[in-house]
């Protein structure tokens, strides 16, 4: 586990891909080179790796540089949180490593670099696995609203 680079962008973003719904994937958004680039420098963005392969990702980003997009939007009219809360996610694990804990390893991770903050984020209801992981990882679920036909749960946690 370790704080994303440059130099691991083609994984993140050939991670993404792979796991969008028209793939069979749960992902609700497929953000550009640019953007992931530029949450990359401005909040953490944890890779888990296998043998220099991009097997996880979690992405974090201030309120404000994601507030453009529509999904992020209507979580905030649904739960604004704290001032200084930040989104986190989307969160995404490799078909092949998936119940092996990295999602809960790269929020540990998270946590240790973003102490006392608030995180918020959203899960599609139907998608059970990630609020299973969510809920364990002790986030709590505080509002829930509905974006293009889908039901979504919003959490939070502070770090």
């Amino acid at each position: 586990m370790s704080k994303a680079t440059d130099a691991d962008l083609d994984g993140i973003l050939a991670l993404q891909a792979s796991n969008q719904i028209d793939r069979g994937g749960t992902l609700s958004a497929s953000l550009s080179r640019s953007r992931v680039s530029a949450m990359m420098h401005e909040m953490p963005l944890i890779v888990a790796r296998r043998e220099e392969r991009i097997t996880g990702f979690l992405m974090t980003t201030t309120r404000e540089m994601n507030a453009d997009l529509p999904i992020v939007q209507s979580m905030f009219k649904a739960y604004l949180g704290a001032p200084d809360a930040y989104v986190y996610g989307p969160v995404c694990v490799d078909a092949e490593e998936r119940g092996k804990r990295l999602a809960q390893v790269m929020f540990e991770e998270l946590r240790a670099l973003e102490l006392g903050r608030e995180g918020i984020l959203f899960i599609r209801s139907d998608n059970e696995a990630s609020l299973r992981a969510h809920i364990r990882m002790g986030m709590r679920e505080v509002a829930e609203f509905e974006f293009n036909g889908f039901v979504f749960s919003v959490f939070s946690f502070i770090g």
